[in-house]
């Protein structure tokens, strides 16, 4: 597939893959410029906390790069689905339970891995 092919907006895969991608680049972002990310890391209960907000960023990096660009698809698209269902359960803990997105919940981590999990089965 050449990268023009891979950027071809008509192709719907094309689409879910480099926007399963790119959502990663605001949670890297919040990770080195929000305060709060680290406190997240905190009551999850990650130990160290600051060692697996670096670690989950460096991985995000990758995950994005390899998604947005179309490259090893099928590996970055099974990886981020495991990450992602990783961050959900953190959040379902750190929230206590909550579900929904839109209130704090784990809702949007579980949908976007299994749009990762589409991505992977195609890719």
């Amino acid at each position: 597939m050449s990268f023009a092919d891979k950027f071809n907006l008509l192709n719907e895969f094309n689409i879910l893959r480099i926007i399963c991608g790119a959502f990663f680049i605001p949670h890297i972002y919040a990770k080195f410029f929000v305060p709060a990310a680290l406190g997240f890391f905190v009551a999850a209960n990650f130990k160290p906390p600051k060692f697996w907000l670096y670690v989950s960023c460096v991985i995000e990096i990758v995950l994005a790069t390899g998604l947005i660009l179309g490259v090893y698809t099928m590996y970055a698209a099974w990886i981020a689905a495991f990450h992602l269902v990783v961050a959900g359960v953190a959040v379902l803990l750190v929230t206590k339970g909550k579900w929904l997105w839109n209130i704090g919940g784990g809702e949007f981590c579980f949908f976007w891995a299994i749009c990762c999990v589409v991505v992977a089965m195609h890719g």
